[in-house]
């Protein structure tokens, strides 16, 4: 994912306080927050073991923990616990995406902002029909990856308030290179 590096920064600008990050993988966002961030939690199926990812967890400039668990299942926070929600390329593999952003609104301080960047779904109908084509093949070779989830829905569909959301085409196939940069909140 580090072809995806230069669009980390604009992701992850308005992050602040407490983070939630949902996909934390190999930990390639942490030098990318602001320095309003206090503190990190990451959550992915994946431990965190490689030399690699801990050495980036310990020269973060803020205290970050990490927990080995998938997303869609209930997340071991107490409501109303974060002040920001991060997700970079990571609906696309989620199970039950729905019953993740459920979990990730209800962890989220009312307020709360919930910060992506995701492949999805075209707007472009022969593209999009491609996606469904190549979907179910690409889902078992590429570790559960969907191509075609559109993405401004489910977020909104998850019960989050879109207040940004940027489409753009990125690098790659046109299959896999549309790209969502948003901002949601968390309004109750």
């Amino acid at each position: 994912m580090g072809q995806m590096d230069e669009y980390r920064p604009a992701a992850l600008e308005t992050a602040y306080g407490r983070v939630l990050e949902v996909g934390f993988g190999t930990a390639r966002n942490l030098t990318h927050y602001p320095p309003g961030v206090s503190s990190l939690a990451g959550v992915d199926p994946l431990p965190a073991a490689s030399a690699r990812v801990q050495a980036r967890m310990r020269a973060a400039p803020f205290p970050v923990e990490h927990h080995a668990l998938r997303a869609d299942g209930a997340l071991p926070f107490d409501t109303c616990s974060f002040d920001t929600i991060v997700t970079t390329w990571t609906l696309c593999s989620i199970p039950e995406p729905l019953r993740a952003l459920a979990e990730m609104r209800r962890v989220l301080r009312p307020g709360g902002r919930f910060l992506f960047i995701e492949h999805g779904r075209s707007e472009r109908p022969a593209t999009a029909r491609w996606q469904d084509r190549l979907n179910p093949l690409w889902v078992r070779v590429a570790g559960g990856c969907n191509m075609n989830r559109a993405i401004e829905s489910l977020v909104q569909e998850g019960g989050f308030e879109l207040t940004a959301c940027r489409r753009f085409l990125g690098k790659g196939p046109r299959v896999l290179a549309t790209l969502f940069q948003g901002i949601a909140l968390r309004r109750d």
